[in-house]
């Protein structure tokens, strides 16, 4: 499906596309590591990892360690409290999202976020940058019985939207985002930069790369 320039739906992926989230998911992971005995992490390492879930961040984190699995459970738990306190404190939309989004909703667009974010951590982090107001629908990770890269959270999206699938844009940053359109039916771009885990983002399967969202308007 070709991608066009004006559509009457948007969806957005959340961590890497419309916010910069790894800031305060590398400080939550290493706060939990270093109470708990292990070595920290750099920033760059967690990019790398985001997107998987909270779950995978650890287990990236203790690759090395032996660690058992009811410690991994308590230590998850430790992390997403910590991270939910801290949810936004660094955390910031990337330059041009805020302009970007409302041209669009100025001219006329239906908005949604479709994440693997769990629900309690993506409302709080929409709120608290001030972000929610422009969504008629946020779907979390939790929303459906099938996250992305299932169609699942997408069709959903767009039932929300009350669009069909030919007329929503899906704007991501990764395989999981253009694997969850295109089983939705949605045409998607990605912008380069985001948690792509490590895929060029030309081998990401899009129909556009976009240099940032500001190329939506």
């Amino acid at each position: 499906m070709p991608y066009k320039q004006d559509y009457p739906g948007y969806l957005f992926d959340l961590d890497g596309t419309l916010v910069d989230t790894a800031p305060d998911i590398n400080a939550a992971l290493n706060h939990v590591l270093v109470h708990s005995g292990y070595a920290s992490v750099s920033e760059s390492l967690t990019r790398h990892w985001v997107g998987h879930g909270a779950r995978a961040c650890l287990t990236q984190a203790l690759e090395h360690n032996e660690v058992p699995e009811h410690l991994i459970d308590e230590m998850l738990a430790s992390f997403l409290e910590r991270y939910h306190a801290h949810v936004a404190d660094l955390s910031t939309p990337y330059p041009g999202v805020v302009e970007t989004l409302q041209t669009l909703l100025d001219r006329g667009a239906k908005l949604g976020v479709v994440t693997n974010k769990h629900s309690n951590l993506t409302t709080k982090l929409l709120d608290e940058l001030g972000l929610a107001r422009f969504f008629a629908c946020t779907i979390c990770g939790d929303s459906t019985a099938h996250p992305k890269p299932a169609a699942d959270p997408t069709l959903l999206a767009c039932q929300k939207l009350d669009l069909p699938p030919a007329d929503v844009l899906f704007v991501g940053d990764s395989t999981t985002d253009v694997a969850s359109a295109r089983a939705a039916g949605c045409a998607i771009v990605c912008v380069p930069e985001g948690y792509n885990h490590d895929v060029p983002a030309t081998q990401l399967g899009a129909d556009a790369i976009i240099d940032s969202l500001q190329d939506l308007v």
